[in-house]
């Protein structure tokens, strides 16, 4: 339940211009200059910071030979620091697709083919956050698929300004059906977006398993139970591998008190607990 204030949290920290979703205006102070972690589309009415992903697709559109060195310092920087923490606790549509998941319906259990599918997200990261906006100048990610982009912008926007909604066509009626479509699966499939698709999970889950804060296993006391994994809704296969969105879960799970999260202060308190 902790988890769940820190994500409710952020969320409104990266969205605390609250009279934008009164007016339709996109804040466009000093702030929106900085990229906040998680997924969070800079032209929500509510943003006050920029979406590292948008960031980056937006200075590969502009020049093929440079990219701004800023913003991947930041995902770099972000990255090493949290890795995929960022998706468990600092993500709004994370916690979205999770506040989905608690409608009581059947779900669709991990399983080799959830985690085959995992890999999708690599070549959505591959193919429209990079190879399309590089050769054809067009921020793709954002432009045809992103969910997130739709929910927070695009429908504030258009349901506050009455010449937007007169302007709506084929493009806004597409990303619609695609943030349906990931509504209704979030509902029987635990974070969807987050484990098939969100390119910027899969950047963080390249620095996942070095990223200074995280979960992290004594060796020592794990018996191989494999308790962490079972209780697990991610494709993971090992604590803190890419799949591991840092949750917590498996430290509840682990009856040998084996996990903990990779900080002096939780050492200590694990230490003296167990």
């Amino acid at each position: 339940m902790k988890r769940k204030y820190i994500q409710l949290i952020s969320a409104v920290l990266y969205n605390c211009h609250i009279t934008g979703f009164v007016t339709g205006k996109i804040y466009k102070g000093r702030t929106k200059g900085i990229c906040v972690p998680g997924l969070n589309c800079y032209s929500c009415p509510g943003a006050v910071g920029a979406c590292p992903l948008g960031s980056l697709q937006n200075a590969l559109t502009v020049s093929a030979y440079r990219v701004c060195l800023y913003i991947l310092g930041t995902l770099l920087l972000f990255g090493i620091l949290f890795g995929r923490l960022i998706c468990g606790f600092l993500c709004p549509f994370g916690l979205i697709q999770e506040l989905l998941y608690l409608i009581p319906l059947p779900k669709i259990q991990k399983s080799k083919v959830t985690a085959a599918l995992s890999c999708l997200k690599y070549a959505v990261l591959l193919f429209t956050v990079i190879a399309i906006p590089l050769v054809r100048f067009i921020p793709a990610f954002c432009k045809y698929i992103c969910p997130a982009g739709t929910l927070e912008a695009g429908l504030p926007l258009v349901i506050a300004d009455e010449v937007l909604r007169s302007r709506i066509g084929w493009l806004f009626s597409w990303k619609v059906f695609v943030l349906v479509v990931f509504v209704l699966i979030s509902m029987i499939c635990f974070r969807a977006f987050c484990r098939f698709i969100c390119p910027l999970g899969a950047l963080y889950s390249l620095l996942n398993p070095v990223s200074f804060f995280g979960i992290t296993v004594d060796r020592e006391r794990c018996t191989g139970c494999n308790a962490c994994i079972d209780v697990c809704k991610m494709d993971t296969c090992a604590v803190g591998d890419r799949e591991c969105i840092q949750c917590g879960e498996c430290i509840h799970a682990c009856p040998e008190c084996a996990i903990r999260y990779k900080t002096t202060r939780g050492k200590d308190k694990w230490e003296k607990e167990n």
